[in-house]
């Protein structure tokens, strides 16, 4: 089973992009993340159109979340990351696929440092690690995948130097991320691929796709049982070259039976 996830940028404005990488990848469950599209302006249509059903969590202009399948019935679990009963951000999304447990996450970029925003995007990352404790545990296979906004070490960034103080790169985000990893997570990619660069974003300016100046900020965190299925993953980075594209690229994992 092939699970991605993919942080589409607008999903209405990149509708093409996406439903010509789902013809061509044919992955089987799809989170995506930053739909900018309020709940009922969701494409399901076309969506549905291209063989997947669909949960999501909209929200107008920015944000949201959403998950496909084309193998078997979402059943979602819930839609806000507990702990923020003042958080409106439509930022988590949490369901039940073929007997796994997803979760689709879009964690706060948190720039400018130092600032509101950064203590928003520690504050939520608070929040996701004592929910994560609580899913670690299951028997079931767990994916956290998704947008994390968080570069975890150098080799994640194409010139560290240069994020020093981004919101995305400081000790504080490492931090979290590495509170997480000490749960048991396993950070899919880096399992396989412990010493290669490996980006997923590349932004729009200066030239960043054709330099390869990329970060890798898009991530799967597996538990136990899912660690014991993974057979492969990777980054499908020709998509950002693709006419009106995303900035990210599509990231996946492949899992046994």
């Amino acid at each position: 089973m092939k699970i991605a996830t993919y942080n589409v940028n607008g999903i209405n404005g990149r509708l093409p992009v996406l439903l010509r990488w789902l013809n061509e990848s044919k992955p089987d469950v799809v989170c995506l993340q930053e739909l900018k599209a309020p709940q009922e302006k969701f494409p399901e249509q076309s969506i549905r159109e291209a063989g997947y059903s669909a949960v999501w969590n909209g929200q107008k202009s920015w944000n949201g979340v959403a998950i496909l399948s084309r193998k078997g019935p979402i059943e979602e679990v819930c839609r806000t990351l507990p702990g923020g009963d003042n958080d409106t951000h439509s930022r988590y999304l949490e369901a039940t696929v073929n007997g796994m447990s997803v979760s689709c996450i879009y964690l706060p970029n948190g720039n400018p440092y130092p600032g509101e925003k950064f203590e928003y995007k520690l504050d939520w990352f608070q929040r996701l690690s004592k929910h994560a404790k609580s899913l670690f545990r299951q028997e079931q296979p767990v994916i956290l995948c998704g947008d994390y906004n968080v570069m975890p070490t150098d080799l994640d960034v194409y010139k560290p130097e240069k994020y020093i103080n981004d919101a995305l790169f400081r000790p504080e985000s490492r931090e979290a991320w590495q509170a997480l990893l000490k749960q048991g997570w396993t950070d899919a990619l880096r399992h396989l691929y412990p010493n290669e660069p490996i980006y997923t974003f590349w932004d729009y300016f200066r030239n960043a796709w054709g330099r390869n100046a990329g970060l890798r900020i898009d991530h799967f965190l597996l538990n136990e049982a899912a660690l014991r299925k993974l057979k492969g993953a990777g980054v499908d980075k020709e998509v950002r070259g693709w006419e009106k594209s995303s900035d990210h690229a599509p990231v996946w994992v492949e899992m046994g039976v």
